[in-house]
């Protein structure tokens, strides 16, 4: 009976050590040559919807400023400004509104080049017989043209200083185109520019022009939402004419 027992121990011994020869068999070791394990894929994820970026503000551009070799002196008017709206768009946009707002940023940039810049009113009591080195009167087109675009700029008819008064024109035209990327409307200039009061009023031997920004309805994201970069056109002009003039002074 204990010979049976004994014969029984051995065989459930030598099953287990069977069953442990198979189960090592069939690991990774003993794959042959060339078979790979199956890769585990991981489930990806659903990507994030990217936000709309927001929209970056206009940076607005400046000069340099630098000491002026000379003391000038620029008188700006806002046109219409304490004394009329001007032109008024259906919706109600003022021209005037619009004219002060470009006026005073004008003055700011030319007082920060060191300039004596000042902001006059239309009818301002001291144009009589004002004199500067350079008056700029700031003036917007009305809403009743929308299918016009671009800006205009024009000195007296009858000009004393010819020569001079061009060249304020010149520059300023140059300076705005470059700064806005309006259109200069050459042919819509009106006898209310050539004939502004004010040229009228100021000394002869100062050199004036009148500016046109753009036209209310066509230009009207310029002149509302960017007239920091319209400001900055006509400062750049002026002193573009200022520095061409130093010999004269």
């Amino acid at each position: 009976m204990i010979g049976l027992f004994v014969f029984a121990f051995v065989l459930g011994i030598g099953y287990v050590v069977w069953l442990s020869a198979s189960a090592s068999s069939s690991t990774p070791s003993q794959l042959t040559p060339g078979t790979s394990l199956p890769t585990r894929v991981k489930a990806t994820r659903t990507p994030r919807p990217t936000r709309t970026p927001r929209p970056t503000q206009t940076p607005i551009p400046t000069i340099t400023p630098s000491p002026a070799p000379v003391h000038w002196k620029v008188g700006i008017v806002a046109g219409h400004w304490q004394n009329d709206p001007g032109a008024v768009c259906p919706d109600g946009l003022q021209e005037a509104t619009i004219n002060l707002d470009v006026a005073s940023r004008v003055v700011a940039i030319l007082q920060a080049n060191g300039i004596e810049a000042e902001l006059l009113a239309e009818f301002a009591e001291q144009l009589g017989g004002y004199r500067a080195d350079a008056f700029v009167s700031i003036h917007t087109d009305s809403c009743e043209f929308p299918d016009l675009s671009g800006f205009k700029v024009a000195r007296v008819a009858s000009s004393a200083i010819p020569t001079v008064e061009d060249r304020l024109v010149g520059c300023l035209i140059q300076g705005y185109a470059q700064a806005t990327d309006l259109a200069f409307h050459k042919d819509t200039i009106t006898f209310d520019m050539t004939e502004y009061h004010a040229f009228w009023e100021i000394d002869p031997a100062t050199p004036g022009a009148i500016i046109e920004l753009g036209f209310m309805d066509a230009d009207r994201a310029l002149l509302t939402e960017h007239s920091d970069l319209a400001a900055f056109g006509i400062a750049r002009g002026i002193l573009s004419f200022l520095s061409g003039e130093l010999g004269n002074h």
